[in-house]
């Protein structure tokens, strides 16, 4: 991928057919109605409108419900819906607790802010809907461990939306790292090239009549209207999300927890750049983790190896033999002085998705987890959160992996939950 390509540009590829997809049989026909699967979509923005053009393509899938706190996001997917559907009819709602409330819907997609990801997910768990959610799973750590335990207890299937966990060539990596070609992986190293902009230092306005202002916050500690803090751009500010980090974290790290499982984290170290205006995440980041016999180097430049700085995003996995460089797309091998691309004697063992969203709508009807299921998704995810926490700080960490806590730092492991406003606290 190239430094001009970013995940956004890879999403509006990632069709039931593309990056080598398999294309289930079940694909061309049209399901019977009963056969169906009712689902509603909330948070209508940029991924949103992707997850509704996703699903409305699958057969299986009814979509009988749109909902945001935007009347102008709500208007225009309905728009864009009508037009892939000519005929269909569709509720809109501009509270998501109205869509839980309705017991003819099966499952639900989760397109909101990271803030909201958790308490949405967890109270369709309890009225019984199935969750597709969108990444990062959680605001904090502590709230992906409430997540699973909603979904365990209410025996409830859930899909981690990182699309690009389906692409072949993240398969192919997998399988060609446990086949031990590159032998036992010491060091990986992931990046993922900053290219954010200043939002500037702008000034409280009035919130538009169309914008219920007060539940786009929701759990989130009150805030005065900036449209900067609001929509795409509250990735930005760490009341809301975790910059371009936890952006994108779960994308490239996921290759690294598919076939290596890094067990026993012990040390976290973040250093980065602030932006110089209204923004609070991190402009870049740099952040050390130590596994047991594993060290992951995130950084926001490419690191100093041949083609890395051609690739906008990558993973570098480093071991006693050998070793690989790949991004959502590629991959380059190197063992012995020889550069190759793939390795004809490693056997294809690993089950090609049939695509992200059709491996939820599978899960479901089998009542099986998909591929990034909860607790994969848990895993992925909390490294993520606690280089956050480092780099609000400004200290190295020590991690705990067994009782999930900092060791001897009370301030550390405060950031990790947060009390919700009062008033929506609703889990």
């Amino acid at each position: 991928m190239s430094v001009h390509t970013n995940r956004r540009d890879f999403v509006k590829m990632v069709g039931l057919g593309a990056l080598g997809f398999t294309i289930l049989p079940s694909l061309y026909g049209k399901a019977a109605a009963s056969d169906r699967l009712r689902i509603a979509h909330i948070g209508l923005g940029g991924m949103g409108n992707n997850h509704m053009k996703w699903f409305a393509d699958l057969p299986e899938v009814e979509i009988v419900a749109l909902c945001d706190v935007d009347e102008l996001h709500l208007g225009e997917t309905k728009t864009k819906l009508e037009g892939m559907k000519p005929g269909i009819k569709v509720d809109t709602y501009g509270d998501f607790r109205k869509i839980l409330d309705r017991k003819d819907i099966d499952a639900i997609t989760v397109a909101t802010p990271d803030h909201w990801h958790a308490q949405i997910a967890a109270l369709a768990f309890q009225a019984g809907k199935d969750v597709y959610g969108e990444k990062p799973l959680s605001y904090c750590q502590r709230e992906g461990k409430m997540m699973l335990k909603h979904m365990e207890k209410n025996n409830r299937i859930f899909q981690m939306g990182n699309q690009i966990h389906a692409g072949d060539n993240f398969h192919r990596v997998v399988e060609i790292i446990k086949s031990g070609a590159i032998g036992n992986v010491h060091t990986v190293r992931l990046w993922k090239q900053s290219t954010t902009k200043e939002l500037g230092s702008p000034t409280v306005q009035a919130v538009p009549k169309t914008l219920n202002w007060d539940m786009w916050l929701g759990p989130a500690p009150f805030t005065e209207y900036i449209p900067e803090k609001c929509h795409f751009t509250y990735r930005y500010f760490l009341d809301y999300s975790g910059g371009e980090f936890a952006d994108f974290w779960c994308h490239i790290a996921d290759v690294v927890y598919s076939s290596i499982q890094p067990k026993g984290l012990k040390k976290i170290k973040a250093t980065g750049e602030a932006y110089a205006g209204i923004a609070d995440a991190p402009k870049t980041l740099n952040v050390d983790y130590e596994f047991d016999g594993l060290k992951i180097l995130w950084t926001s430049l490419p690191p100093d190896i041949p083609g890395a700085a051609e690739q906008g995003i990558g993973a570098f996995f480093e071991g006693d033999k050998g070793t690989l460089m790949c991004d959502y797309n590629t991959r380059k091998i190197n063992i012995n002085g020889e550069t190759m691309t793939d390795i004809a004697t490693v056997p294809i063992t690993n089950p090609r998705s049939p695509g992200h969203q059709q491996n939820f709508v599978d899960a479901v009807k089998a009542r099986t987890q998909p591929e990034s299921n909860l607790a994969y998704a848990r895993e992925l995810t909390m490294p993520m959160h606690l280089g956050l926490i480092s780099y609000r700080l400004k200290r190295e960490l020590t991690w705990n992996a067994g009782k999930e806590k900092f060791v001897g730092d009370k301030e550390a492991n405060k950031l990790l939950s947060r009390k919700p406003r009062k008033e929506w606290d609703l889990v």
